[in-house]
């Protein structure tokens, strides 16, 4: 059978997603079994419960195991499935909450930003530690990551373990519900467009947007479906973007606000993009709410809401356990496949999945003026993962001055003290050799 660990389980619902999903195929009945770790026992618990009802009521034959140690959860594990939260909802509002007394907006910050950057210093070390200790005990197993920020942390475990860059795949939704969208707005069904997207999570570029029997570029159909709709689509930051750069972007416009100077800093800008400053905030709540109706489905005995979800790291599963290659998308180092950027950067790419393993796409070089946004992006995510690394507090101060809606809206002085706040209040969470 083959293991697979999935770390930070006490997240129920993505639990029972996953499971549900990898649960779904009749070619893997039987043959998986999932070992379970949370450092939250309550909730791996409840996680248990949850995984257990759907092997069963799905009647899928696997094994289901809870870990509260990562050691007996790891041991010969041959798929990692990574979904913490260091410090949970509390970090996430103090992310929001102290950067809004400066007068810093933010949507999402999980990705950039001063909030991704917090993020990025809670995560990157417990990461770095748990690869050690898959080095020991799962030396050949893979690890799909969905913890954020996605850019950061894969880059962060390359760069301070010695866990193979070869067995790190970063996965996220954006890319496909990207080429979903575009494709609806064109009318045209997904499976007869021929994309090629890159960059960086979050901010990727769909740079081919092809009918496969015809090869037509369907991005003068785009335009057309865009200026047909000023009030509506072109409302939207990512919209705005692709007027812009000429190449739509694949993070949704909230997330794609955060990136860049010319919106959040702007009240006006706020008002004509409707962007829900906040957003994550109200989302975690959501998130809550939702753990609390599963906890309560579980307790009467109740049967839990079950619906495929098409989770990435369940089609790469399926596609390396069948052997039936797949294209798919994946956060990778950046070994030769993407012209102008650091070789040991984690980049989005296309990535086929098969029994043979991962194979990357080579995609060379990006239009400059989407490169040259990337290498912006790119700036906040490297020093903050050579902070880590090097235990660095000055690179915080520098990540943070260079990250373009921090420096848009506060000055050097305003986000120095800004930086000493979030770690101060993070306090154990953040790395010894930064405070």
């Amino acid at each position: 059978m083959a293991k697979i660990a999935i770390i930070g389980a006490g997240s129920v619902e993505f639990t029972r997603n996953i499971l549900t999903d990898l649960c779904s195929y009749p070619e893997l009945a039987g043959t998986l079994q999932f070992a379970l770790h949370d450092i939250d026992e309550e909730r791996l618990g409840y996680a248990e419960r949850a995984a257990s009802q759907v092997v069963a009521r799905l009647d899928a034959g696997h094994g289901v195991s809870a870990h509260p140690d990562r050691a007996s959860a790891f041991d010969g594990a041959d798929y990692l499935i990574n979904e913490i939260q260091v410090g949970g909802y509390e970090a996430t509002l103090r992310d929001f909450e102290i950067p809004k007394r400066y007068g810093l907006r933010q949507t999402i910050a999980d990705t950039i930003g001063i909030g991704g950057i917090m993020r990025g210093l809670r995560t990157i070390p417990v990461m770095i530690q748990m690869a050690d200790e898959m080095v020991d005990r799962c030396p050949d197993g893979l690890l799909l990551n969905y913890a954020n920020p996605m850019a950061m942390v894969p880059w962060g475990i390359w760069a301070g373990s010695t866990w193979p860059a070869a067995q790190t795949i970063g996965v996220c939704h954006s890319v496909r519900d990207t080429h979903a969208f575009l494709a609806s707005l064109i009318g045209v069904p997904e499976e007869r467009i021929a994309f090629r997207t890159a960059g960086f999570n979050h901010q990727c570029f769909v740079y081919g947007f092809r009918d496969r029997a015809t090869d037509e570029d369907l991005y003068p159909r785009l335009r057309e479906v865009v200026e047909a709709d000023p009030e509506g689509l072109g409302r939207r930051v990512r919209v705005e973007l692709f007027k812009r750069f000429g190449y739509f972007p694949t993070e949704s416009s909230e997330h794609s606000a955060e990136y860049v100077p010319w919106f959040l800093p702007h009240d006006d800008q706020v008002e004509r993009f409707r962007i829900p400053v906040d957003e994550y905030l109200r989302r975690s709540e959501d998130n809550l709410r939702e753990w609390e109706d599963v906890k309560t489905s579980l307790d009467a005995g109740a049967a839990i809401e079950l619906e495929r979800n098409d989770e990435l790291a369940s089609r790469f599963v399926w596609a390396m356990e069948t052997g039936t290659a797949t294209e798919l998308y994946g956060n990778v180092r950046n070994e030769e496949l993407i012209d102008g950027l650091p070789e040991d950067a984690c980049v989005e790419v296309p990535v086929t999945a098969d029994a043979d393993g991962v194979r990357r796409t080579r995609i060379g070089a990006l239009p400059h003026q989407c490169l040259a946004l990337n290498r912006t992006f790119l700036n906040v995510v490297e020093l903050t993962v050579r902070a880590v690394v090097e235990g660095a507090r000055e690179l915080v101060y520098r990540a943070a001055m260079l990250d373009p809606n921090t420096g848009a809206t506060l000055t050097t002085s305003e986000i120095v003290a800004m930086v000493d706040d979030l770690i101060d209040a993070h306090g154990d969470l953040i790395p010894d050799t930064i405070r």
